[in-house]
Formats: structure tokens, sequence, C-alpha cells
């Protein structure tokens, strides 16, 4: 089976960390030696799980269009045209890679032959025998020039990003402060596309007035690998972690953030606001894209024209189909004959009847977490022994008290059970997440409020995979975990304890837990 992944590493190299000026350095990305990106073990071509990771890990990189004949409802606003442009790094579903796709979106629109094109069809049978092995990129243009601007805060070089406005503004441009905004203000619109969209006149948001006005707080993407054992996590299994980890002396509470509709603890998104992989699915196709689905099934305006206007009836169904534009495919499994290979139509008969976001989540659901390795530190080997005294000194100094390294085992699964934890079932999860929210103090709030979560609460970010992360903390502003750790205290934070036993230690155990971190 093949999985897409980065084939230009070396270009890592270029947003290694600034460690030099420290007394200790962080190793940084760490690009050998780990088998991320890949479905769990459990997954096989026999109870058919493997034809929908596979299906779904394409549709994940196809490229969407405004109108067309497949893959048809991008925009009126949105961030970006294709999962996999912003879920890339160190393979397809992880966090910001080296290159950002957004920073090449807005060009000159000369026709429909210059827009981007999708370069694998869903329609091609699996893509374990059809589709390339690629790196996700923009072929062509996605927004016009003449109606579109890159913002000054998406760089080439930078994170993958989306914005948002913590207040509403006053009718004067002043920020209103008492009038909490927090909702997605999307980056590009489709406005003067010559796919459908010439009459549909919309302008981006004021990115330059919030950023002037201290009102734009930046997110990036957060790496999916892993999500199926996290979403099978019970609730009384969170629930005792939590239980245990308020045993402490640090100054550590942390709450959970709950699904508003059946009071079960939600655990995905930077501030735990989601509560299934679905629901991610469904919001991120909704809220990034602007393609409406099952789950949500109305076409997203700012949030300023939300509580005003709404979107305009030009831009409204610009495919021409109704909504809503991504949608159970009721007829594609009913004609396995326009396939000859057996594989290709137990293909065409099950995993393309689901709808995008179902096959997003199923793919998310069946990856594999993040594997572990080695690390390299300037071109040497980490020793075994340097590692294993990070991971005490980890747990000594109390980061992991939030960033649980044990929690517990999965439920039962009747999705992809496996044996011996190698399933969706019974398996044990190292996130090293209490998946709680935190108060994060003065230097990481963003006063953006989601559920319980309030302007300086963040979801433990779970650390599997941060040896192959580049951009930390939820606005990407780092590379560095030494300045990711340092951010960590400020006024109000919960981690203001645990940050000055870190500052505490010596030049030597500083490295050792960086290592540790980076092996992660």
């Amino acid at each position: 089976m093949k999985v897409a992944k980065l084939v230009s590493v070396s270009m890592f190299a270029a947003i290694l960390s600034a460690g030099a000026a420290f007394a200790q350095t962080d190793p940084g990305f760490q690009s050998a030696g780990r088998n991320t990106g890949v479905p769990l073990s459990s997954v096989n071509a026999t109870d058919g799980s493997l034809e929908f990771f596979d299906n779904g890990l394409v549709r994940f990189q196809d490229v969407e269009s405004v109108t067309g004949t497949a893959n048809v409802g991008l925009g009126p606003r949105f961030n970006f045209n294709q999962c996999a442009g912003c879920h890339v790094a160190p393979a397809i579903g992880g966090a910001s890679g080296p290159v950002n796709f957004e920073a090449s979106v807005v060009g000159t629109c000369n026709g429909v032959a210059s827009l981007s094109e999708n370069p694998v069809s869903i329609d091609q049978g699996p893509p374990a025998q059809t589709a390339p092995e690629m790196t996700p990129q923009q072929k062509g243009v996605i927004a016009c020039s003449s109606t579109n601007t890159t913002p000054s805060f998406v760089t080439a070089n930078g994170p993958t990003v989306e914005a948002r406005f913590p207040f509403f503004f006053n009718a004067d441009g002043s920020v209103n402060t008492a009038s909490p905004n927090g909702g997605v203000e999307d980056l590009f619109t489709v406005s003067g596309r010559p796919d459908g969209a010439t009459n549909c006149n919309i302008s981006q948001p004021s990115f330059a007035a919030a950023a002037s006005a201290n009102n734009l707080i930046l997110r990036i993407p957060i790496s999916v690998f892993g999500d199926g054992l996290v979403e099978n996590l019970d609730d009384s299994t969170l629930v005792a972690n939590q239980t245990a980890n308020l045993n402490n002396n640090l100054g550590i509470s942390g709450s959970f953030n709950h699904n508003g509709n059946d009071s079960t603890i939600a655990r995905f998104g930077w501030k735990a606001q989601n509560k299934s992989l679905e629901l991610f699915s469904g919001e991120a196709y909704n809220v990034e894209m602007g393609i409406t689905n099952e789950l949500f099934q109305n076409e997203k305006p700012l949030p300023g024209e939300d509580i005003t206007s709404g979107l305009p009836a030009t831009c409204l169904n610009l495919g021409g189909n109704g909504y809503p534009e991504d949608a159970t495919n009721f007829s594609l499994g009913n004609d396995p004959d326009q396939f000859t290979d057996p594989a290709q139509q137990q293909f065409a008969m099950n995993a393309t009847i689901p709808s995008d976001i179902i096959q997003f989540a199923m793919f998310m659901r069946l990856l594999a977490p993040p594997a572990p390795g080695g690390v390299v530190l300037n071109g040497a080997a980490v020793s075994a022994a340097n590692i294993s005294a990070g991971q005490s000194l980890f747990t000594s100094v109390g980061c992991a008290t939030c960033h649980n390294p044990n929690n517990g085992n999965t439920q039962a699964s009747n999705i992809s059970n496996g044996t011996n934890g190698n399933g969706l079932g019974n398996t044990p999860v190292h996130a090293f997440s209490d998946f709680e929210l935190h108060q994060m103090g003065t230097t990481l709030a963003d006063n953006v409020s989601q559920g319980q979560a309030d302007g300086d609460d963040f979801r433990t970010a779970p650390l599997w995979g941060v040896g192959q992360r580049i951009f930390l903390l939820h606005d990407g502003r780092t590379s560095n975990l030494l300045t990711a750790i340092a951010d960590h205290s400020s006024s109000g934070s919960e981690a203001n304890t645990v940050i000055s036993n870190f500052n505490a230690l010596s030049a030597t155990q500083k490295q050792q837990l960086l290592d540790f971190v980076r092996s992660l």
C-alpha cells in the first residue's frame, strides 16, 4: 500500500531551531527512522478496512473546485482547497510543512485552465493500485489577484494558519472588547474566479486593521495521527487520569471541555472543542473550505456577516447542485461493473458510498499513532541513556502531570478491534496529554472562548509526534522547544512551577529533557 509522504525532508533544515543562543539546543525536526502516516496494523484488505483507509487517504488529497463534475463546492470563503495541503508534515495527516501552500494561493486568473486541478480522482480504484505518491501541491491559481491579496502573516516558510478576531469592531473601527467574536475569518474568497463565481462579489476580512488593533490571533493545523485511539478512550478513563493528576503540588488543576449535546468529554482541537472525528471533519470542511456537508448544511459567512446580512444570494449554491455540497454517494456503489478488477469492484461498492466527511474521519480514525524514534543532535545520535534520563526528568519536574504519557487503554471497538493492542480496541494510548483544559496565562492567551474553554484555556497538546513537528504552540510562533517551554510561564499560568523546576535543572539535564521530547 502506498502512503503519500513528503519527499523533500531536507527543506526542514531551513527551519531548525535557533538553539545556538542557549546553553542547550533543541534537536529540531527528526527526519529519519520513523514510520509515520501508516494505518493501524489491524487495518487489512480482508475485512475491508484497508479500502476505507485508502479511499479516505485519496479524498484527503483531493483538490476542491467551485464548480465542475467532481469535488465541487469550494467557497465562497476558504483557507485552502485540500485537506492534505495543511495536514502535511511529516506525512499526510500531519501538521504544517516546511512550505506554506497558502502563500501561493493568490494569482492571475486567466480562465479555467489556470485554476488548480485535481491530480487524483476517487473513481480511479484503490489508491494502493493507482494513486501516485506525491507531495500535496497547489496546481494553478486558487484565488484571483484581482479580488484577493495574501495577508501579511501568511508567509512561504511560515506555518499554515487560520485567523480569528477575538472581538468585534465598533462602527468607528475600534475594538469592542465587550463583544466577543472568536470565529474563523477565512483568508480568501472565490470572487472573480471564472468557474462559476464571477457574480459573487465579497471582500476579504480587514486583516491589516485587525493586526494594527491587536485584534488578530492565529491557529495552526493539528496532527491527526492516532486520533482514532483518542476518540476511543472512554470518559471514565479520562476522569480517572484527571483524579490522579490533581494529586500534585504544582498548582495544576485542569478541567474538561464537554460536548453541549450529550455532556460527554470533547477532546479534539486546540481548546478540545470537538467531540468526534466526524464533527471535526464536517466543521473543517465547512469552515476551512466552505464546503457544506451532512453535518453543516449551510454556507458559512464571516462572523460579522452572520449577525448582520449573511452571504449575498449571488454567493449561494455556486456549484449549482443544491445542498449539501458533500453528501452520501448513492449511485457510486451501485455500478461495480464499471471496473473489471474484483478489488476495484469492491472499492466501488463499499468505500465510495460514504460522503467525504465520513471518509475523512475514517482515514483519521485508522491512522496509527506517530512513531517515536532516535534523536540526532548536531549530526550525532543521542544515546539511549540520555533519552531515558530525559524521560525521568520530564516526570520529576512536572511536565508529565499534564502531558500524561500513559492514558490507559481504549475501550473495545467493533470498527478495527485488532489483537495484542494493534487496533482501535483495548490498545494503550501514549499521547502525552491529559486532554484537559488548563489556564496557560497571559503569554499564550488568545481571548477566544469555545465551549467551557476561556480565553487563556488550552487543551494539553499531545506530544506524541512532536519529534517530527516543525511549528509549536497554537499559533506556530516558534520552532524551538526552549521557546515553547518558556512561553508556558506567565501571569496566571498553571505551568509556572513546572517551568521554574525546568529552569533549575543543569544545562546537561535540560538537554536530556529536550532530547527525550524530540524522541516522541
